[in-house]
């Protein structure tokens, strides 16, 4: 664990001109290039074309979380534009959904831009929705370190916090894209299986699905599971120290169904394949939070994985099966349908992966802790992989092309 904590952030730098980062998606979601890294060898082609490169007989792990309109854009009493970046329920542990599905008022963590001209007061905004006029009121509770506490409030009670940032909010597309969302973005940041409300940040890798393309990858012998990540803003955040063991990860919420849980038990033996970065996160997670059920007792009800967890030492690890089997155990005690915990993991080049065999993702920003991902799947292999990109006119990060990386 020690050297895995001594990695420098600066081997994983690569120039990324400014043109190469792909401001707006392609008209046709499937039509982006697919980037095939498989062992050491090299190819491209299109993502719709996908299936021909998948092992046989794959099992592809979808997130199928759905990004919230998280951006709210008010006005103090002397008309400086403030904003409002909504993040998390404040109330820890708290299910997104439930938190959606509140009615006013409402208690958030949120990024504040502009946030030296809100000195006090309540902030409002008129919006219209089904064709009734209703007033958005924030106040902020408190100000912490990198966030405020900030009270949400409506005078349309029937309607819940879901409905009314659908009304207000805009996409939150990420920083890098250096534009405002537009209303096809609405649309386009958002996968096609979106289902599950709570994300500040599409899972990018499923961007490149259509309906048509997964029925052809069905009839190709693969399969799908679905499972939920909330994609929380950290991760945009660059790794700003010079080791990663000095980088705190941002915790996000899964939530994995239990007949989910089964079809991994009887997938074990095929081909995982995660589709983006959060997929990958969460089924890891799984193994690990498994391995915690078991060490520290089934009762527990607050699941958190803390990032190091993994390169801990640890009594013999169990296989997967085993581990599957015991959380199937835990819902089964507890009485739950679906797992629910939180996750700081961090996947750095040294993990050892337990349940996932290769990934479909997009390019990744440089110093991001998403290359040290992709770097500890494939290793130094990544750096071959960009410079092609670098070279074969591929489109980087959410908006870009695709990559298969197969170890």
């Amino acid at each position: 664990m020690h050297d895995i904590k001594k990695i420098q952030i600066d081997e994983y730098n690569y120039p990324l001109p400014e043109h190469r980062i792909a401001r707006y998606p392609l008209a046709q979601r499937d039509a982006s290039k697919l980037l095939v890294a498989h062992g050491k060898f090299i190819s491209e082609d299109h993502f719709w074309k996908i299936s021909n490169y998948l092992p046989q007989n794959s099992l592809l792990v979808l997130n199928e979380t759905k990004v919230v309109q998280a951006r709210l854009r008010f006005q103090n009493a002397n008309g400086a534009a403030i904003e409002l970046f909504v993040l998390e329920p404040h109330e820890q542990n708290l299910d997104y959904q439930l938190a959606y599905a509140r009615s006013s008022p409402v208690i958030w963590n949120c990024l504040v831009g502009n946030s030296k001209r809100w000195k006090a007061g309540v902030l409002t905004l008129e919006i219209k929705l089904e064709e009734e006029i209703i007033v958005l009121k924030a106040a902020r509770v408190e100000k912490k370190e990198g966030h405020s506490v900030v009270q949400f409030s409506w005078n349309k009670p029937a309607f819940s916090f879901a409905e009314v940032l659908d009304a207000a909010g805009e996409i939150p597309l990420p920083p890098y894209l250096n534009r405002k969302a537009e209303p096809s973005d609405k649309e386009r940041y958002q996968t096609v299986f979106a289902r599950q409300d709570g994300s500040v940040a599409a899972p990018t890798a499923s961007l490149h699905f259509t309906p048509e393309l997964m029925a052809d990858i069905k009839a190709a012998g693969h399969d799908f599971a679905k499972i939920t990540l909330h994609v929380g803003a950290g991760t945009f955040k660059p790794v700003s120290t010079a080791e990663i063991g000095d980088h705190q990860m941002h915790a996000e919420q899964i939530v994995i169904q239990k007949t989910i849980l089964q079809q991994l038990i009887e997938a074990i033996e095929r081909p995982i394949i995660a589709v983006g970065t959060t997929s990958m996160r969460s089924i890891e997670s799984l193994y690990w939070l498994g391995v915690m059920v078991a060490e520290q007792g089934m009762t527990q009800r607050e699941l958190h994985l803390p990032q190091w967890f993994p390169y801990e030492e640890h009594n013999a690890l169990p296989d997967a099966v085993s581990v599957l089997k015991n959380l199937i155990k835990y819902l089964e005690i507890n009485q739950l349908e679906s797992f629910k915990a939180t996750t700081a993991l961090m996947i750095a080049p040294g993990y050892e992966f337990r349940i996932v065999n290769g990934l479909i993702t997009n390019f990744h920003q440089p110093k991001s802790t998403l290359l040290l991902l992709v770097s500890a799947l494939i290793g130094e292999q990544w750096k071959s992989a960009y410079q092609y990109a670098l070279e074969n006119d591929f489109r980087f990060l959410s908006y870009g092309d695709s990559c298969l990386f197969l170890p």
